[in-house]
């Protein structure tokens, strides 16, 4: 009898357990996996000289000439908010726009024989006239800060220290869209010196040793080009520069060019 009770008790027990309407099933979850961002690669194919007092925040290709604009840091005094020409053998820039310490200068591109230029704090833009550099008009903009600033052919595309990219109409001068960069999911902030390249856009981002190349119809982060190396000889040859800062591109040459903040040297490179 008493076998025949066990047997009765661990019935009973497999049929509760088989006809559980709350049986838990284990579900297998498999984690997405992080996109995996290309290195893209290049040569070194020659070296320009650099002023070492420009605090380089905007630098671009135009008419066979490279335009540099600078800012005016508070904790360096002798240093002035210019945009000109830099005379690519003995490294100086020559002045066309000279805003001295009245205003902190960022990003500039020229478009539509335009020459644009944002402020760092003051939400104002400056517009000139891209062949006698005389102001002809100003714009204001809401986003907090103006950084960088590039152009595809048609509209204005600023960065503003956040990881947005916003476009700007350059005949109505206001905000048409926004993107959001985005590195393996997460945002990618601190967004500075900006060039269009083939499609895409090349961005320093601030502090940092490599360059993004960003996806315009997916904000997505597609490659990055490391220039730590090239960083590290900036500092041992002007132990005074500062972050890396300044993409430049010759469509006719496919020549990019690279520099920072008082960097003593313009790097030009070739893309593999």
């Amino acid at each position: 009898m008493r076998k025949i009770f066990y047997l009765f008790i661990l019935l009973s027990f497999f049929y509760a357990c088989s006809s559980d309407p709350k049986k838990v099933e284990v579900e297998t979850i498999i984690p997405k996996t992080e996109e995996l961002v290309a290195s893209i690669n290049y040569d070194v194919i020659g070296k320009l000289p650099h002023d070492i007092t420009a605090y380089t925040e905007g630098l671009f290709f135009y008419n066979n000439q490279i335009y540099e604009g600078t800012g005016a840091p508070e904790n360096l005094p002798q240093i002035k908010t210019i945009v000109g020409i830099l005379d690519t053998t003995k490294g100086k820039v020559d002045a066309k726009i000279d805003l001295g310490r009245t205003y902190f200068g960022e990003g500039v591109v020229i478009l539509n024989n335009k020459l644009y230029q944002l402020t760092y704090k003051n939400q104002i833009g400056f517009i000139y006239d891209a062949k006698t550099y005389k102001q002809i008009g100003q714009f204001s903009y809401k986003n907090k800060e103006g950084w960088g600033l590039t152009t595809d052919g048609t509209s204005l595309i600023m960065s503003d220290g956040t990881n947005i990219l916003t476009y700007i109409d350059p005949l109505t001068l206001k905000p048409t869209k926004t993107i959001n960069v985005t590195n393996a999911g997460y945002a990618e902030d601190y967004i500075n010196e900006l060039e269009f390249i083939d499609g895409y856009i090349y961005a320093n981002i601030w502090t940092k040793n490599y360059v993004i190349k960003i996806d315009l119809n997916t904000g997505k982060v597609v490659g990055t080009m490391d220039f730590s190396m090239l960083t590290d000889e900036a500092h041992t040859k002007n132990p005074e520069s500062d972050v890396l800062n300044g993409i430049a591109y010759d469509v006719a040459t496919k020549r990019m060019f690279i520099t920072g903040k008082m960097f003593p040297e313009v790097y030009v490179l070739k893309l593999k």
